[in-house]
């Protein structure tokens, strides 16, 4: 086993980096690839210098191990900076925007249609065909105010 640690060489780290890097294609997660970095990291200061496998083995480790927290600022969600922030959130992006009532507001309760969709609609009184605004939306029904 020690042979083994001892031949380890420049080359041998840059292609186990390598063949961890390949191995993140075939897996999810990206955690292979800082593993595969650290190791890459670990064979280029080997070639600036020679060092005993004993110092190799720990330069893999403390590069696996800064690369963790490093991974995980790089992963956290920036907020705001979301292609779609109203994904899976479609009346959310209702809001704010003025529509025609189909059916009278009767008793707090209407129906507003939006494109294709017809939405239940809470608020004051008014009749079919005034312009309302969505002021909140909760789950499939949206609360409205005269525009």
């Amino acid at each position: 086993m020690t042979d083994m640690f001892v031949s380890l060489g420049t080359w041998n780290w840059l292609i186990f980096g390598l063949i961890l890097m390949g191995l993140e294609l075939l897996t999810p997660g990206v955690f292979l690839f800082w593993l595969g970095l650290a190791a890459f990291l670990a064979g280029l200061l080997s070639f600036a210098f020679d060092p005993a496998w004993q110092t190799q083995i720990l330069m893999f480790a403390v590069f696996a191990v800064a690369a963790v927290p490093l991974w995980r600022r790089m992963a956290r969600a920036k907020p705001g900076a979301a292609d779609s922030p109203f994904l899976n959130k479609r009346a959310d992006a209702l809001v704010g925007r003025v529509f025609t009532l189909e059916k009278p507001i009767v008793d707090g309760s209407g129906t507003v249609r939006i494109d294709d969709t017809i939405w239940r609609v809470t608020g004051p009184d008014a009749p079919a065909g005034s312009r309302v605004k969505v002021v909140k939306a909760d789950g499939a029904r949206l609360t409205v105010a005269a525009a």
